[in-house]
C-alpha cells in the first residue's frame, strides 16, 4: 500500500480530518522534499506541502505529486486551511513538536490537537529497493574509507587526524556528509563507547576503535572496526575473539521473524559466559536509514519482529575502564531467508605499526 494510503487509513481509523507532519526526516520520506523547512498537510482528498519563499521552486521540483503552497506566516496559513477545509480534528506528530509549539498551535487553531506517534516511522521500517541501493552505496563508501585509512594508522598519529582523514575520504568518494562525527578512540579511551577523537597519540599496545559512516543521497551507513597497534597480548586476543564470536553468532540469527530481544540475547549470553557481561552495557544494534539511529532496535527492549527490507546494525562490544575496548559492527539488511551483510571490510584483528 502506498505511503499516503497508509496514512489516510490511519486517519480514518482515528477519525482525524487532517494530519500535519513537521519532522524534517518524515517530511522528506513522505514527499521527497529535502529542504530544511516546511510542513506537510494531509486530508482525505488533499496533499499539500507548505514552504516559505526560499523553497517554493525546490519543493515543486522534488515533490511534483504535491500541491505546493508558499506561506508568509505558517500559523496563519494553517488557520486558513483549517477554515477552508472545515477541519475539526487535527493530528500532530507528538514526538516532533515542542510543548511550546503545541500550546501555541492549539490556542491559535481553536481546536483540540491529537498527538500521533510512529505513523511515518513505522512506514520507514521496511526499506524499498531504491532505499536499499542508497544504503548499500553508503556502506561501500565507508568500507572504501576504512581500506584507505588503515595504512595511515600507526603509533605517533593523533586520533583527531585519523577522524579527519576518514571524513575527507568518504566525502571525496561521494558522500554528502558523515552520518555522525567519526569515533576514533585509542587505548584507555576505547572504554568510552562514544568517545570523541582528541589529541591523544596512538601508542604500541593500544586497541583503536573506529566507528564511522556517511550519508549518500539522504541514507546513512554505520560500521565499526577495532585494530591493535603493535603485537597483541593474550588479553587483546581474548577480548577481541570474544566480541568477534558474539558478533558473528548473533549476525547469523538476523532473519525474518526474530525479535530484537532474541538477537540481542545471543550476543549478550556469549559475552556473559566469557565473564565480561557487565562490560557490555548497550544494545546490540539499531535500525539505519534516513537516520543513523532509528527503529527497529536489537536490544533487551526490542520487541519488533524483523522483516525483509529492515536494515540494522550488529555491534557488540566490551569496554574495560582504564584499559580499552573492542566493538565490531556490521550493517545488515534482512532478506526473505536470512540477511545480507552490507559491510564488507574484514574482521580479522589488524595489527598496525
Amino acid at each position: 500500500m502506498a505511503i499516503l494510503d497508509r496514512i489516510r487509513q490511519n486517519m480514518s481509523e482515528q477519525e482525524l480530518d487532517c494530519f500535519v507532519i513537521a519532522s524534517p526526516v518524515n517530511r522528506r520520506y513522505v514527499t521527497g522534499f529535502t529542504g530544511s523547512a516546511g510542513v506537510v498537510w494531509i486530508t482525505a482528498t488533499k496533499q499539500i506541502l507548505i514552504v516559505d519563499f526560499r523553497y517554493t521552486e525546490q519543493a515543486q521540483e522534488q515533490a511534483p505529486a504535491w500541491d505546493v503552497i508558499t506561506h508568509d506566516g505558517l500559523e496563519e496559513q494553517l488557520k486558513q486551511l483549517i477554515a477552508d477545509q472545515n477541519v475539526r480534528s487535527l493530528g500532530i506528530e507528538g514526538e516532533h513538536v515542542t510543548v511550546a509549539q503545541w500550546q501555541k498551535w492549539q490556542d491559535a487553531f481553536g481546536l483540540e490537537l491529537t498527538p500521533i506517534k510512529g505513523w511515518v516511522e513505522d512506514l520507514r521500517l521496511v526499506k524499498a529497493p531504491w532505499e536499499l541501493d542508497n544504503i548499500r552505496r553508503a556502506a561501500e563508501i565507508a568500507d572504501h574509507a576504512f581500506a584507505q585509512i588503515l595504512p595511515q594508522i600507526q603509533s605517533g598519529v593523533k586520533e583527531k587526524d585519523i577522524a579527519l582523514e576518514l571524513e575527507f575520504t568518504m566525502r571525496k568518494a561521494g558522500a554528502t556528509v558523515v552520518s555522525f562525527d567519526p569515533i576514533v578512540a585509542s587505548g584507555p579511551r576505547g572504554a568510552l563507547p562514544h568517545a570523541r577523537p582528541g589529541n591523544r597519540v596512538l601508542q604500541h599496545g593500544d586497541f583503536v576503535v573506529l566507528d564511522f559512516g556517511c550519508v549518500y543521497n539522504g541514507y546513512c551507513s554505520d560500521m565499526t572496526r577495532t585494530i591493535v597497534v603493535g603485537e597483541p597480548t593474550e588479553k587483546h586476543l581474548l577480548i577481541y575473539d570474544l566480541v568477534l564470536k558474539a558478533q558473528q553468532t548473533s549476525l547469523a540469527e538476523v532473519q525474518p521473524g526474530a525479535t530484537g530481544i532474541e538477537v540481542d540475547k545471543i550476543a549478550r549470553d556469549i559475552i556473559e559466559d566469557g565473564g565480561y557481561g557487565r562490560y557490555f552495557g548497550h544494545g546490540l544494534g539499531h535500525g539505519v536509514g534516513l537516520e543513523v539511529h532509528e527503529e527497529p532496535r536489537l536490544s533487551k527492549l526490542g520487541q519488533t519482529k524483523l522483516q525483509p527490507g529492515m536494515v540494522v546494525t550488529v555491534e557488540p562490544g566490551i569496554y574495560l575502564p582504564g584499559w580499552g575496548g573492542v566493538r565490531i559492527e556490521d550493517l545488515v539488511v534482512v532478506t526473505d531467508d536470512g540477511s545480507e551483510c552490507l559491510s564488507s571490510s574484514f574482521k580479522e584483528l589488524y595489527m598496525a605499526d
